[in-house]
């Protein structure tokens, strides 16, 4: 998963060596900040199906709905860019407590929503909590996760964010028959009050940033609080000398880090595949599946009910991804991936232009989800955890997550008028050419990573790219 704005300079994480009740503990706190994952699926997923009836309801154009949809991401790339420096001066607490009082403004401005402005107003607040969200959480998750736990509560966050789309698609469900898109959005203020209330209650401040902070015996109370006394003074100690070493070494963390010629690859492949990984698609099926479907033929409620079968895939194939990414490792899942879902973006366009029927389409959709969530989706945050030298790990985590979402906006906003103009299984197949050439990227420039230190990782990038590993050292 991603590691976004972590500084940690390792895949080791501040806790180890920890009792069972500690791994309960952490567990528990993982759920916790993991609830703002589930926010972010539950917020873009929901939006499909209540965009059946606010359309109507509004008398909605193609643009319309679609600026609905995508503005939500212009929200999400402000809160992404912000919220680590947010999560730095305030703490992940904080920070995180925060991001659910903002779920919970949005969403209460879209349930009492008069028009078409206050939907985008709404559709904007949310999309600052998403984009923060999608920031904080895989930061606080790796501050609080021992070593030998830290992969498994790392891809917490993308299960969860899978499950909030499975359930926001079962929520439209339940609530299509009346057309009742108010309770659709209104759903989600139940987990982002939970979100706030466990944060306030039960979670504690992320041990690194406390040290960082130069507040040591919090920091240390954390640590014992699932781990032994000793160990906890380890962990500290640490934390504290490369504390120092950060400070002789005046090392850098901002954008400027970027710029250096060695972390030119990696900057290269993270923006590369943040940006493939929408113009791939993958957002059109996600936010318009039941728009998608009732063109096919069939009525409002059941594109509803078949739009569950996507999000279901979707959950279901991200669990075998976090099963095999470690197992087979990155590239084969890539290059796995990217080749089903070429195969069937090829096959869904082909079942639009010549009216292959609704089964056919909604099976070459069910494919395309299962072969993006099984690759492309989340080993993307992997790589980008994994790709950059530590003092620029930060700031290409937060470059790519930008890209990512900024990409994401302009499918999401152009995909319906596009396909007005040109046709739907057109666009499909405008998508199937830029999956085709990051398949071509991905077996060119993208090394694997899984069982390698970040020297091995460097070497072989720096390889692909054409470059001498003994160029100069990476940052940090």
């Amino acid at each position: 998963m991603v590691q976004a704005y972590s500084r940690e300079p390792g895949t080791g994480g501040p806790l180890s060596d920890i009792r069972p009740e500690g791994v309960r503990k952490i567990r528990l706190w993982a759920f916790c900040i993991a609830l703002g994952g589930f926010l972010f699926g539950y917020d873009t997923g929901v939006v499909s199906g209540a965009l059946l009836y606010i359309k109507s309801d509004f008398d909605l154009s193609s643009f319309e709905q679609s600026s609905v949809v995508s503005v939500l991401l212009i929200g999400a790339m402000i809160g992404a860019v912000s919220a680590g420096r947010m999560a730095d001066r305030l703490g992940r607490r904080k920070t995180l407590a925060a991001e659910g009082l903002v779920f919970i403004g949005g969403t209460a401005i879209l349930v009492f929503a008069p028009g078409y402005g206050a939907l985008l107003i709404g559709r904007v607040v949310l999309g600052v909590a998403v984009g923060a969200a999608s920031a904080t959480v895989p930061v606080y998750l790796s501050e609080v996760s021992p070593t030998e736990l830290r992969g498994r509560f790392l891809t917490l966050n993308q299960l969860m964010i899978t499950t909030g789309i499975l359930i926001a698609y079962l929520v439209n469900l339940a609530f299509s028959d009346g057309g009742q898109w108010r309770a659709m959005f209104a759903v989600g203020a139940v987990p982002a009050l939970l979100m706030v209330a466990g944060t306030v209650w039960l979670l504690p401040e992320s041990p690194q940033w406390l040290v960082l902070r130069g507040q040591v015996d919090k920091a240390r109370a954390v640590v014992e609080s699932v781990s032994g006394e000793a160990r906890a003074t380890h962990v500290v100690e640490q934390a504290m000398r490369r504390r120092e070493d950060e400070k002789r070494g005046g090392q850098k963390t901002d954008w400027r880090v970027l710029l250096a010629p060695r972390v030119r690859p990696a900057l290269i492949v993270g923006l590369t595949l943040a940006a493939a990984q929408q113009f791939g698609g993958i957002n059109t099926i996600i936010y318009y599946a039941p728009t998608l479907i009732q063109k096919t033929g069939l009525s409002a409620s059941n594109s509803i009910f078949y739009s569950v079968a996507i999000g279901a895939i979707n959950l279901i194939m991200t669990v075998v991804a976090i099963r095999l990414v470690d197992r087979m490792g990155r590239r084969p899942l890539l290059l796995i991936s990217l080749t089903g879902m070429l195969a069937m973006l090829v096959l869904l366009g082909f079942s639009y232009v010549v009216d292959l029927g609704p089964v056919l389409s909604l099976l070459f959709m069910v494919i395309y989800i299962a072969s993006f969530a099984v690759g492309l989706g989340p080993v993307f945050w992997v790589l980008i955890g994994e790709l950059f030298p530590p003092s620029a790990r930060a700031a290409g985590s937060a470059a790519s997550t930008a890209v990512n979402w900024a990409s994401n906006f302009v499918v999401s906003l152009a995909f319906l008028p596009l396909a007005d103009v040109i046709g739907q299984g057109e666009t499909f197949w405008i998508f199937a050419a830029v999956v085709a050439f990051t398949l071509w990227f991905v077996g060119r420039y993208v090394p694997e990573t899984r069982d390698r230190e970040f020297d091995e990782v460097d070497t072989a990038l720096q390889g692909r790219f054409g470059r001498s590993p003994q160029a100069g050292p990476a940052p940090g």
